[in-house]
């Protein structure tokens, strides 16, 4: 390591360099930790679904694991944005969350840099692994090896502050000032974006005595106060289930800091009494603050449950059918999980999307303008959903994906495009012909009504098969879809001849038509081509199609 600089442009350099591998090395553990066992994970915090208890243990299991109470809290607020956590339980999880980030600070702030190295070459080496699974693990190891590497480069930078003549006076008017100090500590931490790398920051300026005891302490709960407010601003365009708890989370907090700020200098001395060495005293400070939150607390997460759904009610606002559903942002880090929560949202877009194909034939036949507009209003809000999917993908592919993940993220990526083409084939193509048939007075012939009223049924036939190829990939089904365009072509050509026969029989209605109709059964085989092409990629992917031929089916 470097001797530490000696001029103050040198020590801000070195600290904030120290800080930015820290931070650096909690992410990779987060990311890390989520990509191998997200799943795990997301199980584990699961088990306090209905025990305060057991939600209070596993929010203390996952952030130890996660080394972020921050990533907790935003998966079990994504978790009661979806109904499946109440606030009672949620608010338990987050109790749990600091206890556990506590014992993380625990471990991290005992001096144990000098395995460092052995980390970082050892995560190195394992990142050349062939298993998904195994590199990530190798990442974990890189993050704890750049976390305690960031660590030694703060303490080290820290250790002129000791001797320097500014230092006790800029401490000195915050030591009388704690609620600036506490105010400091808090934007700090929320602009790190995480309490746990500012409380071992003070822990490291401590152990260099370039701050007081009662001072470092007020930090702490500063550090504390803004680590709370992080999930808060990271939720607040969420809906109310989602914030909740993050804003509970917050007045624990507060109350809490209320309570112990004034009695600081009364209390520094009782934790001295465990380890007199003044990095332990903040460090088992910091953990004693949360455990004695967590022990007033977790009784009465009740009652606090329901004073907060009064102070954060549900808005009372019309549905919007283009705002996404299961689009967990909180999930990205964990492929597996986020592909899963974008294919229920293809899923949710394919309703919509059905919706539109079934109510085209009505509106082709009616005369009602309405009708005709809200198709249109329908794609508005099926064009937002397609946006939403792509987006979420995007960022999921930032991620590392395996192979299988990679080809499931293009299947629904594909599915997503084909439904987008076939929303727009409905509201612009087949509207615009339905208000030019209003506004031209056009009407079909029966016969040819029946010919596309059984194209239209075939469509919806295949589109629901189509629906339930996203979930199930059952190549029979995609072999059914592609096969079933040859046979959707045959009908189509079927209704032209028909249609044609009619003209040169002059039927009067079929002449009138003539162009319409043969604009409607363009399009419609268009959808058809869409729906088909959704089971190509399957195919392909199986080695069920040769230069786009389906291959006979094995015997």
């Amino acid at each position: 390591m470097l001797d530490a600089p000696e001029s103050a442009t040198g020590v801000l350099l070195h600290l904030a360099a120290g800080v930015a591998v820290l931070l650096f090395g909690i992410s990779q553990v987060q990311r890390g930790m989520l990509r191998a066992f997200g799943a795990t994970l997301r199980r584990v915090l699961g088990v306090g679904l209905g025990n305060r208890f057991a939600a209070f243990g596993a929010g203390a299991a996952v952030t130890t694991l996660l080394q972020s109470s921050t990533a907790t809290v935003l998966l079990a607020s994504s978790f009661a944005a979806r109904g499946i956590l109440a606030t009672t339980a949620s608010l338990a999880v987050l109790l749990g969350a600091d206890v556990g980030t506590t014992l993380v600070a625990q471990v991290l702030a005992r001096g144990v840099t000098a395995v460092a190295p052995l980390l970082l070459i050892a995560g190195v080496a394992i990142r050349s692994a062939e298993d998904t699974r195994t590199r990530n693990i190798g990442r974990v190891l890189i993050g704890l090896g750049l976390i305690l590497l960031g660590l030694q480069l703060i303490l080290r930078a820290s250790e002129p502050l000791r001797g320097a003549e500014l230092v006790p006076q800029l401490f000195g008017a915050l030591t009388d000032e704690p609620l600036l100090a506490l105010g400091l500590a808090a934007l700090l931490t929320v602009a790190a974006h995480s309490s746990l790398a500012v409380v071992l920051l003070i822990v490291s300026l401590a152990s260099n005595e370039a701050v007081s005891p009662p001072l470092a302490l007020v930090l702490v709960l500063g550090a504390n106060l803004g680590g709370a407010l992080v999930p808060v601003m990271a939720n607040w365009a969420g809906p109310a289930e989602a914030r909740r708890a993050p804003v509970g989370n917050v007045l624990f907090k507060l109350i809490g800091a209320a309570v112990v700020l004034p009695l600081v200098g009364t209390i520094e001395p009782w934790i001295a009494m465990v380890d007199d060495r003044l990095s332990s005293v903040v460090i088992n400070f910091h953990t004693a603050f949360n455990v004695a939150v967590a022990l007033v607390f977790l009784p009465l997460t009740g009652l606090a449950g329901r004073v907060i759904e009064r102070l954060v009610p549900t808005r009372a606002e019309p549905e919007d059918p283009g705002a996404p559903r299961h689009l967990d942002k909180g999930a990205v880090g964990v492929p597996g999980v986020a592909l899963a929560n974008a294919s229920r949202e293809t899923l949710h877009l394919a309703e919509h999307v059905k919706a539109m194909v079934r109510d085209a034939a009505e509106a082709l036949q009616t005369d009602d303008p309405a009708r005709i507009e809200t198709l249109r209003e329908r794609d508005d809000a099926v064009d937002r959903l397609v946006e939403a999917i792509k987006l979420y993908l995007v960022r999921v592919n930032r991620e590392e994906l395996d192979e299988e993940d990679g080809r499931r993220s293009a299947e629904i990526l594909t599915f997503t495009v084909n439904l987008e083409h076939i929303g727009d084939l409905v509201a612009t193509s087949l509207m615009d012909l339905a208000a030019k048939r209003q506004q031209q007075q056009i009407d079909f012939s029966e016969e040819g009504l029946e010919e596309i009223g059984a194209l239209h049924e075939r469509l919806m036939e295949e589109l629901e098969l189509a629906i339930n190829l996203l979930v199930s990939r059952d190549l029979g089904v995609a072999r059914r879809l592609v096969s079933g365009r040859a046979e959707f072509r045959s009908l189509e050509q079927q209704a032209v001849d028909s249609h044609m026969a009619r003209l040169h029989a002059g039927n009067p209605t079929s002449v009138a038509s003539s162009a319409l109709h043969f604009d409607v059964l363009r399009d419609l085989k268009q959808i058809d081509g869409h729906i088909a092409d959704v089971a190509k990629s399957i195919l392909e992917e199986a080695g069920e199609l040769r230069e786009t031929r389906l291959r006979k089916a094995a015997r």
